[in-house]
């Protein structure tokens, strides 16, 4: 049976771009308290991690991240008020526009050709 199709939204500000990426990064440090652990949770560098989580800062009025400068250790990194609020709005708008757009997304769907069938290394052998 086809995957259901997942309709993606990313908000471009004047100050910065906010996607499903940075809006889940978000929701890890939320979890982990630890920019490292959320990096390594979702597969990516503690560097790019960091990169987004300041361009995030700079993008809003308010910090979205807020870390203890020196401390090393696990829950010195949490996610602020305004920051937890940003994730709620931001999957509020995603469900909406999931919903605005679920029938031409299914419209869409049925006119797609199928997933091609994976390589498997071995040539089909001619019928006899």
């Amino acid at each position: 049976m086809p995957r259901r199709p997942r309709l993606s939204l990313r908000i471009d500000f004047d100050a910065g771009r906010l996607g499903p990426g940075k809006v889940e990064l978000l929701e890890h440090i939320a979890r982990e308290r630890s920019i490292a652990a959320a990096a390594r949770a979702m597969e990516m560098s503690y560097k790019r991690a960091w990169e987004l989580v300041d361009a995030m800062n700079h993008m809003f009025r308010e910090p979205v991240v807020t870390t203890q400068p020196g401390r090393n250790t696990a829950g010195a990194t949490e996610v602020t008020a305004f920051g937890l609020r940003v994730v709620a709005l931001y999957r509020a708008a995603e469900r909406a526009a999931s919903t605005a757009t679920d029938a031409a997304v299914s419209e869409l769907q049925a006119a797609t050709r199928p997933a091609p069938r994976p390589w498997t290394g071995r040539r089909r052998q001619p019928p006899d």
